[in-house]
C-alpha cells in the first residue's frame, strides 16, 4: 500500500496542485488591483511560495521577497497558472467522464449520444466499453507523467519570480549584518560599562581600602623596626601606583565622565581642560551607543593632546555630527601642520579604534598647516 501511495501521490500532488493554482490565477486575474497592494500581495505571495515549495520538497527561505516582485509575480502566476490549471480540469474532468459515461450511456438521449475520445458518439456496448478504458488510460498517462512536470514548472517559476537577485540578497543580508552589529555595540557597550562600574566600585575601592589600612600600620609601627618599615613603605607605595595604573586601565575602557555626562557633557570638558582654546560643535546626536561614545571620545582627546604637545596652534574646532546611522567626529586646528601617523602612536590609536568599529579615519596635515583629523563610525541603528 505504501508503495502505491507513492508511486500515485506524485501525479495525485500535482493533480491538486495545478487545480489549486487555477482557482487562485482566476482570482488573481479578478482581484488584481487589490493584490498589487503590498499588505495583500505580500501574504497572497508568500502562501503560494509555501505551496510551490512543500511540491518541490524544497526549503522555503527566510529572505524577504521585495515589494517591486509581487506585481510581477501576480501578472506570472494569472498567466502561466490558468492554462496549466486547465490541462489539469480538463484531463480530471475527462476522466470522471469517462467512468461515468463507460456504464451509463444507455441512459442518455437515442438522438444525443454521449461523445468519447474526440467526440466519437457512444452508441453500443462495445464502443462505449472500448473509448470508455482507451480515455481513461490515455488520461490516466496524461496525470501520471505529464501532469508532474507541469505542475513542478510552475511551481520553480514561481519561486524563481519571487526570489530575490543576487543585488537584493546582498542588500537584505547587509540590513542583516547592520542590525546585527547594532546588537553587539550595544551588548559590548553594556559590558564595557559593567567593568567600568567594576573596577571603580570594586577592585579600585578594596585598593583604596588596602592602602589606607598599609598607611595607618606605617604610623603605628615603631621605628625599631626598619625592615618591617621599609617592606610596609614598598607595599603602599606599590598599591598607589597600582590605583593609578588601574584608573588609565578604567578610562581607556570606558571613561566615567561618559557615564556621568554623555557624550556631549564629556567632550566639553576635555576641551575646558585642554591647554590651546578648543570650540566644540554638537549636534543633537539621538542615542549612540556606548562603544562609539568611547571612540568618539578617545579621538577627541587624543587630538586634543596631539595640538598641545606638536601642533603649535592657537585654536582647535571640534565638530561632531551624526547623518543618519554614521557619526563623524572631526578635530582641526590652525597648527603647524605635518602629522604623521607613521611618527609616534597617538594617530595610528585613533585609526586603530575606529577600523575596529567598522569606522574609517582620515588624516589631513600639510606641512604649514592646518591639520584635520576626521573619523567616521557606525552607529548601528
Amino acid at each position: 500500500m505504501s508503495r502505491l501511495d507513492g508511486r500515485w501521490g506524485r501525479p495525485w500532488r500535482a493533480t491538486t496542485y495545478l487545480l489549486g493554482t487555477l482557482s487562485t490565477a482566476v482570482v488573481t486575474v479578478f482581484a488584481l488591483p487589490l493584490l498589487c497592494h503590498p499588505a495583500l500581495g505580500r501574504p497572497w505571495a508568500q502562501w503560494h511560495r509555501h505551496r510551490a515549495a512543500h511540491l518541490l520538497d524544497a526549503p522555503v527561505t527566510p529572505s524577504v521577497t521585495p515589494v517591486r516582485r509581487y506585481p510581477r509575480w501576480l501578472l506570472v502566476h494569472a498567466a502561466t497558472g490558468v492554462p496549466l490549471g486547465l490541462v489539469a480540469l480538463l484531463c480530471m474532468g475527462n476522466a470522471l467522464l469517462a467512468v461515468v459515461v463507460t456504464p451509463l450511456w444507455w441512459a442518455f438521449p437515442p438522438g444525443d449520444p454521449p461523445r468519447l475520445l474526440i467526440e466519437v458518439p457512444v452508441t453500443g456496448w462495445g464502443t462505449a466499453l472500448v473509448l470508455g478504458l482507451t480515455q481513461l488510460l490515455v488520461l490516466v498517462a496524461v496525470a501520471y507523467w505529464i501532469l508532474p512536470p507541469l505542475a513542478r514548472a510552475h511551481a520553480r517559476i514561481g519561486l524563481a519570480v519571487l526570489a530575490p537577485s543576487a543585488v537584493e540578497r546582498l542588500a537584505d543580508r547587509v540590513t542583516v549584518l547592520t542590525r546585527t552589529r547594532a546588537d553587539v555595540l550595544e551588548a559590548h557597550g553594556a559590558e564595557l560599562r559593567r567593568i567600568e562600574r567594576d573596577l571603580h566600585d570594586g577592585t579600585q575601592a578594596r585598593l583604596v581600602g588596602i592602602a589606607v589600612r598599609l598607611a595607618l600600620v606605617r604610623e603605628a609601627l615603631p621605628d625599631s623596626s626598619p625592615f618591617v618599615a621599609k617592606l610596609l613603605r614598598e607595599a603602599h607605595e606599590g598599591t598607589e601606583e597600582a590605583m593609578t595604573e588601574l584608573r588609565d586601565v578604567i578610562r581607556t575602557i570606558y571613561p566615567a565622565i561618559l557615564s556621568d555626562r554623555g557624550l556631549a557633557g564629556a567632550l566639553t570638558a576635555a576641551a575646558a581642560r585642554s591647554g590651546v582654546p578648543t570650540r566644540v560643535d554638537l549636534d543633537d546626536l539621538g542615542q549612540v551607543p556606548a562603544a562609539v561614545e568611547a571612540v568618539a571620545y578617545f579621538v577627541v582627546t587624543e587630538a586634543l593632546a596631539n595640538v598641545a604637545r606638536h601642533g603649535r596652534a592657537t585654536d582647535v574646532r571640534v565638530r561632531v555630527r551624526r547623518t543618519g546611522d554614521r557619526l563623524s567626529v572631526t578635530v582641526s586646528d590652525d597648527g603647524a601642520g605635518g602629522a604623521d601617523e607613521r611618527i609616534g602612536t597617538g594617530l595610528a590609536g585613533i585609526r586603530r579604534r575606529a577600523q575596529a568599529l567598522d569606522g574609517t579615519a582620515t588624516v589631513t596635515s600639510p606641512a604649514g598647516g592646518p591639520t584635520e583629523i576626521c573619523v567616521e563610525l557606525p552607529c548601528g541603528w
